[in-house]
């Protein structure tokens, strides 16, 4: 038998012992977020144009407020996935560390009537794609309005992502998000501590090449040194003490690497009675700390809690055993990425305090714009495909000859007819 004749044996022979098509409604499909589309339809019926133009100093400044950023435009601008002057956003950084360096290392403050929203948002998922710019705007939302809610963030914001430049401008100036929000609104929002990563981190993940590729080296430099102006902790109303960031770069041993490394221990609450630390071979440094050595601690600083951030929970938070005296948890965990490095599927989670009481409010991840990796415009990425095909094409085209002629092949890429 040919060739030939055993192609069309096995097409006959796929054909008869196909598998059916499954039972039920081919109209209706479930997607992964558990929402049901038609199949007959488009799903997204349209899609916003992305901002095209540079904003003008008389749009990025406020009508009202002289000398302050316009919120509501710079809200809709960055949406859009919009960019703004490097004169601009190195106004708003610069701006920013005049406003960190005037706080203290360690943040106090106490709860309002209004209510206060405390949160760890973390933006570092890497690659395909960082949606945690459009998550941002989901915490602003569940919590409630900047102009009378304070939120203090726990969390990194920079690295392995596309869309991280946006929220560091955005915590910077701008009212309606947290970092810029003080400058507009004194007294009202709490200036986050963060946990930016390390700049060695940031040249070798993507945050410096995002700043490059969306403005300059320039605006990347004054974001390292805004950085090193950050708060290192905060204390909520006396009771609870936030933490998981860091000021500037962590020496490679000490309180600064263990309070952004140091993790509560697998078995929290069932160790050894005399353990008090751990090697934390997760990390590759600092250690994980025990229930006995948590309890201590509080008692010993008159504090109720550790809120902490800097650990992928499934619901977006996790409350460690209760402390032995005061029955409430020890050590909470408050993680508002949701679908983390965008295959988790994990839910976020933010925690409302408002005078004595607390409430933790899940959400689940945003839609967001597609990028290419490392920031590739779709003819450069596309290259390697169409050399690939062409290539193939090429010899396939080569090989077609007379039964006599005869090939020699000089290198992969290149045939001469001999």
């Amino acid at each position: 038998m040919s060739q030939a004749d055993t192609q069309v044996e096995w097409a006959i022979h796929q054909i008869l012992n196909r598998v059916p098509a499954p039972e039920g409604d081919l109209t209706r499909y479930e997607l992964d977020n558990g929402h049901i589309v038609n199949t007959q339809e488009r799903v997204i019926k349209e899609v916003r144009a992305p901002a095209t133009t540079i904003p003008t100093d008389e749009q990025f400044f406020s009508k009202i407020e002289a000398g302050k950023p316009d919120v509501a435009f710079l809200k809709d601008h960055f949406h859009r996935e919009g960019r703004i002057k490097e004169e601009q956003a190195l106004y708003i950084i610069e701006k920013a560390t005049e406003l960190f360096c005037a706080e203290p290392n360690i943040l106090q403050s106490a709860a309002t009537s209004t209510g206060n929203t405390y949160a760890h948002f973390c933006c570092w998922p890497p690659a395909p794609a960082n949606n945690k710019k459009y998550d941002l705007l989901k915490v602003l939302e569940i919590g409630g309005d900047p102009a009378t809610h304070r939120y203090l963030f726990l969390g990194g914001y920079v690295n392995r992502g596309y869309f991280s430049i946006e929220p560091v401008r955005r915590k910077q100036v701008v009212c309606t998000l947290p970092l810029v929000a003080q400058d507009l609104v004194p007294g009202l929002l709490l200036p986050p501590p963060w946990k930016p990563r390390m700049s060695a981190f940031d040249r070798h993940f993507t945050f410096k090449l995002e700043c490059k590729h969306k403005y300059s080296e320039r605006v990347y430099e004054a974001c390292i040194e805004s950085f090193c102006a950050l708060p290192l902790a905060a204390i909520l109303n006396k009771q609870f003490l936030c933490v998981h960031d860091r000021f500037r770069e962590p020496p490679a041993s000490g309180l600064m690497l263990d309070i952004l490394w140091s993790d509560p221990t697998e078995d929290f609450g069932s160790e050894k009675p005399s353990e008090n630390f751990r090697d934390n071979h997760v990390r590759g440094c600092s250690y994980f700390f025990t229930y006995r050595v948590a309890c201590e601690f509080l008692e010993r600083n008159r504090l109720l809690s550790i809120i902490r951030g800097h650990e992928a929970q499934d619901t977006g938070y996790r409350m460690y055993r209760k402390h032995r005296a005061n029955g409430f948890p020890s050590v909470i965990t408050i993680f508002s990425a949701p679908n983390y490095l965008d295959v988790y599927n994990n839910k976020a989670a933010i925690l409302k305090y408002q005078s004595t009481t607390m409430n933790i409010h899940q959400f689940n991840s945003t839609p967001h714009p597609y990028w290419l990796p490392n920031f590739m415009n779709v003819f450069t990425w596309s290259l390697p495909f169409v050399y690939e095909k062409t290539t193939d094409m090429v010899a396939a085209m080569l090989k077609i000859s007379a039964p006599d002629e005869e090939y020699i092949e000089i290198d992969d890429d290149q045939f001469m007819i001999m």
